[in-house]
């Protein structure tokens, strides 16, 4: 059988391409296609990088607990960071009731148990 294929490497088809955009857009509109294809190069990695953070944040691992915690703030101070909350500027007991809402939302249905 007859191989009719083109033996073109990868930079030479570069060039092919090139020489078709300008046959097929001309010298006038090459510019601003060039600049339409940049915009969609620069929205396509900034969306990417976005994605890229929001899963650094989703999979980050809570803080792990390597000691005893001396005093009730640095206990409720670990609970909140591990759950998600700033704790600059609160109270304890304004950690405290974050904390148990926080702890709230995330119920677990549980059997039933037959009294």
């Amino acid at each position: 059988m007859l191989d009719y294929s083109l033996n073109v490497a990868g930079s030479e088809w570069i060039i092919i391409i090139f020489v078709a955009l300008v046959l097929i857009l001309g010298t006038g509109k090459l510019p601003g296609a060039a600049k339409k294809l940049g915009k969609a190069v620069n929205e396509y990695n900034k969306a990417k990088n976005d994605i890229k953070d929001h899963m650094k944040e989703v999979t980050e691992e809570p803080p792990k607990i390597s000691g005893p915690v001396e005093t009730e703030r640095q206990k409720l101070e670990m609970i909140a960071k591990s759950i998600g909350v700033k704790t600059e500027e609160k109270t304890d007991d304004e950690l405290r009731k974050i904390i148990a809402d926080k702890i709230g939302q995330k119920k677990i249905d549980e059997p039933e148990t037959e009294k």
